[in-house]
């Protein structure tokens, strides 16, 4: 006859080779074992005071993995590459390309020394006017004897640096007004996007062309480079506020965003460190590939005559001073500064197709191996 002993805790069955594992956390009468150290957290911090140093760490530590990945998609994607290559090339080429000085009253300072061409590009009748390709010039003169060459690749300071800048002002204006639209909502939320939906009501070269003749009476601004970039910044801030504050709205419903509100943290932190960065990819898809349509934009307001001083070595300025030259046979004079804004904007095309592939979360696995064969 079997012992049976009285027990309170009836209907349990214990499997054997299962519980090894939780036997370490258990005492000799089954009971949980106790230890001094107190609650931990779902990020490993004891305690109420110790819990903000590794959740920050933890947040950081994700962050900087999610950027690893993305740039080895990234290198991984040849044609995102050889984009990048032509546009560092360009970049090189139009910075030193001629040496860049600072005037002031008294003294002059040269900043970068390094002349890549022999030709100043403004000095008239350094050759034959409308001269062909040739070993002296290599893309030929213009109708003033300038050379083609000098002024093709200082000309690229004026049309990439207007891109650049252009995009980078814009999502300076575009990102937070996007983002306290998206998070708060309500009266904010309405005034944004009702000033987003007049600008889009009118086409984008359009309205640059009518911002231009605008801004080029105010001092500070007047006839030339900041002109352009101003133009385009209140002509493209509008599109990266509208995606954003759409990313947002459902990046603010979010677990962790709500926790960080419940906790009592502020609302700008929430923004800066929680909802924008995981808000934010889209945009700066969409800034890559906006900075070839807004090099397309400004060459086609130097075309017409508008921003630049006349004269300039702008490629688009270029474009509309070789048209004439054009009709008579000399297809030099506009066929480089056409090719170079040609090439410019498929580069920034292939690396803005790069990035959105780097930062899509649900890209195919099986895109990465067709890549590496």
């Amino acid at each position: 006859m079997s012992d049976r002993r009285p027990t309170t805790e009836r209907g349990r069955i214990r499997i054997v080779g299962f519980d090894d594992a939780d036997s370490s956390q258990r005492d000799s009468d089954g009971s949980p074992e106790r230890t001094d150290a107190g609650p931990q957290s779902p990020t490993g911090a004891t305690g109420a005071t110790g819990a903000a140093e590794p959740v920050e760490t933890e947040l950081e530590g994700t962050e900087r993995h999610r950027l690893a990945d993305a740039w080895h998609r990234f290198r991984r994607n040849r044609a995102a590459m050889v984009g990048l290559a032509v546009i560092v090339v360009m970049a090189v080429l139009a910075v030193f390309a001629r040496p860049i000085e600072v005037s002031t009253a008294e003294y002059t300072i040269a900043i970068q020394p390094v002349s890549l061409v022999p030709h100043d590009p403004h000095q008239p009748a350094v050759g034959p006017a409308n001269a062909p390709p040739s070993l002296e010039h290599p893309f030929g003169t213009d109708w003033a004897g300038r050379d083609q060459f000098a002024r093709v690749l200082v000309g690229g300071r004026y049309t990439l640096g207007i891109g650049l800048v252009a995009v980078l002002l814009a999502l300076c204006v575009g990102i937070p007004l996007g983002a306290i639209a998206g998070y708060f909502g309500g009266w904010v939320d309405e005034v944004v996007m009702r000033i987003v939906d007049v600008l889009y009501a009118f086409p984008f070269l359009v309205l640059a062309i009518a911002i231009v003749p605008i801004l080029e009476p105010i001092p500070v601004l007047g006839e030339g480079f900041w002109t352009v970039v101003v133009a385009l910044v209140v002509t493209g801030w509008i599109g990266y506020a509208r995606l954003l504050r759409g990313e947002i709205l459902s990046v603010r419903e979010r677990e962790y965003v709500t926790a960080a509100s419940a906790l009592g943290v502020p609302d700008r932190t929430i923004i800066r460190r929680h909802v924008v960065p995981n808000a934010v990819a889209p945009v700066v898809v969409q800034a890559t590939l906006n900075v070839g349509t807004v090099v397309l934009a400004a060459a086609a307001l130097g075309f017409l005559g508008l921003g630049l001083e006349p004269g300039s070595a702008e490629w688009g300025a270029m474009l509309s001073r070789g048209r004439d030259s054009l009709a008579q046979g000399h297809w030099h004079i506009t066929a480089f500064p056409g090719l170079a804004i040609f090439l410019f904007v498929l580069a920034i095309n292939l690396v803005g197709d790069g990035i959105n592939d780097a930062l899509d979360p649900h890209r195919d696995v099986s895109d990465d191996r067709r890549r590496m064969r």
